[in-house]
């Protein structure tokens, strides 16, 4: 397992452009002692040419940072009710996986019927040797366990599957320790982590589908009270995970200092976490 770094930690609250320029956040992931980053479409996609993707793709490929996924367009982060659109046509999607090495591809799912273009999309990439991956994510086919494994059966695609994220499975009160990742582990292809404890009094709200709004705290990866961590990487352990373990905390950091020293902060969090688990 390895450490990523998504550009959400330095991307403007629209989700849709960087604080720093992108060029600047592949110096931040070097300098805070990463190994990779993940690429969302505030970092460049498929409105870039193809020539600004080029050069972006030989300064990371310079840094020898490999990039970890792609979300290549704006609606999927923002899991709106345009976040399903790629399905229709994956291939500018799959332009921009190619173009920075990556062989994984981040896309949204909100309602039964994108299930047949999610089949469509995935034999697509299957094409050029890509995969496409669905986070545990609210409001979307991803919210609770059992509904994330009877989409995967119903796509029915190897080069389909999913990016497990704890904090949300917890907004969506599932469970996310040892016995869901063994049920998961055939479909997981990457992790993704950021922490939030609940609280009804909570100054965030996101809505959910299996429950409705809920309320809660941002917190930094090392604090307690929310996602129990330790209990996360011993479950990661006990499936033999071996990818990306990718930091997803929505951050909005607006400088390069502060954007460093957050990364150094979770470099260590994450040697630390893997020193216990080990141990245990």
């Amino acid at each position: 397992m390895y450490l990523s770094v998504s550009v959400r930690i330095v991307e403007a609250s629209c989700k849709t452009k960087l604080n720093v320029p992108l060029e600047d956040f592949i110096g931040i992931v070097q300098q805070g002692g990463a190994t990779a980053i993940c690429m969302r479409a505030s970092g460049a996609g498929v409105e870039d040419s193809p020539e600004r993707l080029q050069t972006l793709a030989s300064i990371i490929s310079a840094a020898d940072l490999p990039v970890t996924m792609i979300t290549a367009d704006y609606d999927v982060p923002l899991n709106n009710e345009d976040g399903p659109s790629s399905l229709r046509d994956i291939r500018p999607s799959l332009d921009v996986a190619e173009a920075f090495g990556c062989d994984l591809i981040r896309i949204c799912m909100k309602k039964e019927d994108d299930i047949a273009f999610a089949r469509q999309a995935a034999d697509l990439a299957a094409e050029r040797g890509i995969r496409l991956a669905h986070q545990c994510h609210t409001t979307s086919l991803f919210e609770e366990v059992d509904q994330i494994l009877n989409v995967l059966s119903e796509i029915n695609r190897d080069n389909f599957g999913i990016i497990y994220e704890p904090a949300n499975l917890l907004l969506n009160a599932q469970d996310y320790g040892i016995e869901t990742l063994q049920r998961l582990k055939p479909h997981i292809m990457n992790v993704y982590v950021q922490n939030h404890r609940l609280d009804p009094e909570g100054p965030e709200v996101l809505e959910t589908f299996c429950r409705g709004p809920v309320r809660f705290h941002h917190l930094y990866l090392w604090e307690s009270g929310g996602v129990d961590f330790a209990q996360v990487f011993r479950g990661l352990n006990a499936i033999d995970y071996c990818g990306s373990f990718t930091i997803h905390q929505a951050q909005g950091i607006e400088t390069l200092a502060a954007a460093t020293d957050y990364v150094k902060a979770c470099r260590e969090f994450f040697e630390r976490q893997m020193e216990l688990a080990n141990d245990n």
